[in-house]
């Protein structure tokens, strides 16, 4: 038996003799590659934390202690040592582990995270309610240099100096967040860590000690002024926290006895940490961001190119788009917060990287960011996950909407997302935008019709979101040149076949919303229903909604995003404005966080596939479907 195959939660590791930590360390690791591997899921960062959750979960009584994660996607070491290890074949899967902490998933998950730069205050929230009710309990945040751009870091960071309790922030220090991290504090944090100014500079107290009289002040002093010159004490203890570090986040002779010695402090602490993304794993080592979060693998091999080229996805072609755009108008600035290779920003950063411009963890700024540019002539993309955009919402109200600026947001993970689950679904976008004067929201169906309906959002001059979902679509061709579609405007894909005599409104039209119009059409075959392709979530296209309403018995709406408030409420809003009254059947994703799993069965479980739509729309319909399909020969 391994060493790890007797560590069933932190107890057990804790009845270990420090002598084999190291051993355990280098187990956790080589499962983690094995597990990974065989599930995809987040690697390089995992990695990373190895040694520094084996000391966090050896030095404090947990889960009575709290450790709070920022993000969570390096949380694999945190669940393999607490009881999951077992679970792990599950990960991501429907069913199975999560990818990132949830409380209902275990009392060690102390705080569910996903998003990033919320552990500080998390963290801080618990301290607080721990010296409320008297209890003696130790509260640390675990958050990554990347994570420390975001404005909501700092600031809990400045209330966390005056809340006079006790309080531990661990900065993971790993050069790396998802993309390499920008910025300011980043460049300072990467330049404090760098060539011979630290090693030579952080002995210099010693050095001055030596000849200089035992004076206790005087050392105290030549200490301070040392430690002030190569390390950022000066900012974090500005915010009222006794700053420690940097130590070695990969050494557990470092990291178990100042953890021991921090225990004992009172007050806020702060400690810094500098580890390495993919530590132990080379080929994660020399290309983190490969390694973030990968699909199945070979660990012996790595990651390798599929024999078969992969149909677009809508993220590719996005960036195609982009860099086309910007090479036919000069006005065109790229923008993203911490996502160049998520929301496939590369090549348009290796062309045009002037005009690219990855402001960090800074969604809020972001948005505001491009309000300026746009201020002054230029053509901001923001390109952002729907999930990630509510981040910025007051901002898209206040410094884009309100001022009417023409700014495309371009919302890649529309709708379900799969293995990262509900924290990054991107269900509420529709919803959360449509209420927004002077904001559009386009719903293309296919990669093709994305790439025209993006030119389109760039010839306005207000602002526009085009919505798109993660992974590929139907796999229409691509037609080239930058045509755009008439704005707010839809069409009709397939008209019901009428029987011979019928006269009046006759059956059922399916209006849909994005992505979801190939499985409409699939259900439509079977129901004799007619498919309407709305593309415009807003403005609705009410001269064609009122024509369809006019001649059929009734509507069914359909779209991947929050039923509540979603498109298919603004046809029903847009029906009732005319004094229209029409049986309308919304079909979209319930109200209900959907947990994670493979996106083809997540739909079906919502009655969001072809089979699904049709026996909604028979259940709700049954009188009318009933009539009108045997008349067909059934399809598939």
């Amino acid at each position: 038996m391994s060493l790890l195959e007797t560590i069933h939660d932190p107890a057990d590791l804790r009845k270990l003799p420090r002598n084999q930590l190291a051993q355990l360390a280098s187990e956790l690791r080589t499962y983690l590659i094995e597990s990974v591997s065989q599930t995809g899921g987040h690697l390089s960062s995992n990695l990373g934390t190895v040694e520094l959750t084996i000391a966090l979960h050896y030095v404090f009584n947990t889960p009575y202690d709290r450790i709070v994660w920022d993000v969570g996607h390096q949380t694999y070491p945190h669940k393999i040592l607490t009881g999951r290890r077992d679970r792990m074949p599950s990960l991501r899967q429907l069913g199975g582990l999560s990818g990132f902490p949830q409380r209902t998933e275990s009392e060690y998950d102390t705080f569910g995270t996903a998003h990033s730069s919320t552990s500080i205050s998390a963290a801080l929230g618990m301290a607080v309610a721990a010296k409320t009710k008297g209890e003696d309990r130790e509260v640390i945040a675990v958050i990554g240099d990347g994570a420390m751009s975001a404005g909501m870091a700092f600031e809990a960071l400045n209330n966390g100096g005056v809340a006079e309790c006790d309080l531990l922030v661990i900065l993971n220090d790993n050069d790396m967040s998802i993309s390499p991290p920008v910025g300011a504090l980043n460049r300072y944090l990467a330049q404090l860590m760098s060539g011979q100014f630290y090693t030579n500079a952080k002995n210099v107290g010693k050095n001055v000690l030596k000849v200089a009289p035992p004076l206790f002040e005087l050392a105290k002093r030549i200490e301070e002024h040392a430690k002030g010159m190569v390390v950022p004490a000066t900012l974090f203890e500005k915010f009222g926290f006794n700053y420690i570090g940097p130590i070695d986040g990969h050494d557990l002779d470092s990291l178990i006895p100042t953890l021991e010695n921090i225990k004992h402090l009172k007050g806020p602490q702060f400690l810094h940490v500098v580890t390495k993304k993919g530590q132990g794993y080379k080929m994660a080592e020399a290309d983190p961001v490969a390694y973030h979060g990968p699909g199945k693998f070979d660990p012996a091999v790595g990651l390798t190119k599929p024999a078969t080229p992969p149909k677009l996805t809508f993220t590719q072609v996005f960036g195609q788009w982009l860099c086309d755009m910007a090479e036919k108008d000069s006005r065109l600035v790229g923008i993203t917060p911490a996502m160049r290779e998520g929301s496939g920003m590369v090549e348009f950063e290796r062309r045009y990287p002037k005009r690219y411009y990855d402001v960090g963890i800074a969604e809020q700024h972001s948005v505001t960011f491009a309000a300026g540019l746009a201020c002054e002539g230029l053509k901001p993309v923001v390109a952002i996950y729907s999930t990630f955009l509510q981040r910025g919402y007051d901002q898209l109200i206040h410094d884009v909407a309100i001022q009417n600026l023409p700014v495309v947001f371009a919302l890649d993970r529309a709708g379900l997302v799969g293995a990262d689950g509900p924290t990054h679904a991107g269900a509420y976008d529709i919803a959360y935008l449509r209420c927004i004067p002077n904001m559009s929201v386009a719903c293309p169906a296919d990669e093709n019709e994305c790439r025209k309906l993006l030119t389109t959002a760039f010839e306005q001059d207000t602002p526009v979101a085009v919505r798109y979902p993660r992974g590929s679509g139907a796999g229409v061709p691509m037609e080239e040149g930058l045509q755009p579609l008439p704005f707010g405007k839809g069409e009709v894909r397939r008209t019901r076949i009428a029987a011979a005599g019928e006269s009046g409104p006759q059956g059922i039209a399916i209006l849909a919303f994005g992505t979801l119009l190939y499985p409409a059409l699939a259900a439509a075959e079977r129901l004799n229903a007619t498919v309407v392709n709305m593309r415009w979530a807003k403005p609705i296209d009410t001269e064609l909604l009122l024509q369809v309403a006019a001649t059929h018995e009734a509507l069914v709406t359909l779209e991947e995003g929050a039923v509540m408030g979603g498109a298919g409420s603004a046809a029903a809003e847009a029906l009732n404005a005319a004094g229209l009254v029409k049986p309308v059947l919304q079909l979209g994703l319930r109200d209900e966080f959907i947990e994670h799993g493979d996106p083809a069965k997540l739909l079906s479980m919502q009655g969001l596939d072809a089979g699904g739509i049709e026996a909604s729309i028979r259940a709700r319909f049954g009188d009318l479907a009933a009539r009108v399909a045997p008349t067909l020969k059934v399809v598939g």
